[in-house]
């Protein structure tokens, strides 16, 4: 069955690695972190951080990633600076389609919404973009790298399909979903970088996955506030957990282990993303710096012994600005 597999992926997960909680002092890390660029203890604008001659479509982009995908706004920063803008756009369309399903109270309209990205992106290939600011960004982004249709059909298609509110029958059809996502807007982060190369691709479909597990981990405590659970049913099912579990908030030794099975998931598509790390273009690196979040969060999870309702897996990390930096200067992913 798949689940033991899942379970192994992560070794002496439970038992703790050596090294894995060590804390490194913090006053050296804060007097750092006020000199890193987009660092929210920097002070600087978003304006600033980005370059000068930022228009008002470009900075609402940047403004909505800011909002509402904080990390990927930091990644972004930290983008080459040609490619800044573009991928502040890609990644702002993806915030506009990953926010209809909570923003509308009927499927029907969120159908509507879908088809109006649809049209528009048909109309941005064919350069009639409508007068939207991520439209006109996108379409910016488009001219600009020639980046592939299809990718941005498959994230509208995929999140289309995603409407319906259903939890996940087993952990291919989530990684399906994360593939068709979250890797698709990593491929089109390549080709803003310039990148074609089958390792890079390899990797960015490995850590798309890795992201889309890790994002449904994080979003239990939200949806269970609403009443939804959107855990994959198959590994529910094997450790004997109801969705009803999830909702009261159960912490007994089943529910934790369905959350390790998942989590140990993302961490093995982490471990094969690296695997390719000598053949990937170091030019590519950049755009797989969401990995620093990803590991960050997995940790976490571990150390609380994968108590996914834990306060601590909410709070905000303020030290990630730094770690994206240092990350980047290391040229790792």
């Amino acid at each position: 069955m798949a689940a033991p597999t899942l379970g192994s992926a992560w070794g002496p997960l439970r038992l703790g690695l050596p090294g894995l909680c060590r804390r490194r002092s913090p006053r050296g890390l804060w007097a750092r972190e006020r000199r890193l660029p987009g660092s929210a203890a920097s002070g600087r604008s978003v304006t600033a951080a980005s370059g000068s001659g930022v228009s008002g479509t470009d900075r609402y982009c940047m403004e909505l990633l800011r909002k509402r995908d904080y990390e990927g706004y930091l990644c972004s920063l930290l983008l080459p600076a040609e490619s800044r803008s573009s991928a502040f756009a890609l990644r702002a369309f993806n915030v506009e389609l990953a926010q209809i399903k909570d923003l509308v109270s009927e499927k029907t309209i969120g159908l509507m919404r879908m088809q109006f990205w649809k049209k528009t992106v048909d109309d941005i290939y064919s350069d009639n973009p409508p007068h939207q600011p991520v439209a006109i960004e996108l379409w910016k982004a488009v001219k600009r790298h020639n980046l592939t249709k299809r990718w941005l059909m498959k994230i509208i298609d995929e999140r289309e399909r995603n409407l319906d509110d259903k939890a996940y029958r087993n952990i291919q059809e989530l990684e399906n979903y994360a593939e068709n996502t979250q890797s698709s807007l990593l491929y089109l982060t390549l080709e803003i970088l310039g990148i074609k190369d089958l390792h890079a691709d390899h990797a960015a479909s490995h850590i798309g996955k890795a992201q889309g597990i890790v994002t449904c981990l994080r979003a239990t405590p939200y949806h269970g506030s609403r009443r939804r659970v959107f855990l994959p049913m198959d590994i529910c099912m094997l450790h004997g957990v109801s969705q009803e579990d999830f909702l009261r908030k159960k912490q007994d030794k089943n529910v934790r282990d369905v959350i390790y099975d998942i989590a140990s998931q993302a961490h093995l598509h982490l471990k094969h993303a690296r695997s390719f790390h000598k053949s990937v273009p170091v030019k590519a690196f950049p755009a797989f710096l969401q990995t620093v979040a990803l590991e960050d969060y997995l940790k976490k999870i571990q150390q609380v012994d994968f108590d996914i309702f834990h306060p601590s897996l909410q709070q905000k990390d303020t030290l990630l600005p730094l770690s994206l930096y240092i990350r980047s200067w290391r040229r790792k992913y």
